[in-house]
Parts: C-alpha cells; structure tokens; sequence
C-alpha cells in the first residue's frame, strides 16, 4: 500500500510531480488527493507535469479520478483521488 500524496490549494504542483514521479518510479503507482477546487487544479497540474518527468525515463503513465469520502476533525467530506500508473 501506497501512501496518498495529499494536495493543497497552496500546494507547490513541481514539488508534487516530483513526489508523484518519485512514487511511481519506486512503487509503479501513486495516489493523489484533493479536497476543493484550488487543491484539484494544483493535483492535475502537478500530475501532468509528472507525466513530463516519467516520460524522460521511458514512462507513459494515464491518471484515473475517481470520489472517496474521508474524514477531517471528526467531518465526512469528499475527496478526489487520482490513481497514476503506467499505461
């Protein structure tokens, strides 16, 4: 099991890529999650950034979305998570 790389709406996305690409050279998949629009828009950049870093190394990857519920300070909310993996 991989840990989830958890992003913010203040989250650098080249930082992220480079978490996103680390992960999935190391473990051949990574999980993002989002919480808001901020943190989704900076989750698809930095995974589309990502796919520029594994492309240099010979990695096509495809990200699938999909909604999971977590829960922050005792409150259910719903997350986006992306699964990165090669195609």
């Amino acid at each position: 099991m991989v840990d989830v790389i958890k992003v913010s709406a203040r989250s650098r996305s080249t930082a992220v890529a480079g978490a996103i690409a680390g992960v999935v050279r190391e473990h051949k998949r990574a999980e993002v999650q989002a919480i808001g629009a901020g943190a989704v828009n900076q989750a698809v950049k930095a995974t589309a950034i990502a796919r520029g870093y594994l492309q240099e190394d010979g990695i096509d990857v495809i990200f699938i979305p999909y909604f999971t519920e977590v829960v922050i300070d005792g409150q259910e909310r719903t997350a986006l998570r992306f699964v990165v993996e090669p195609r």
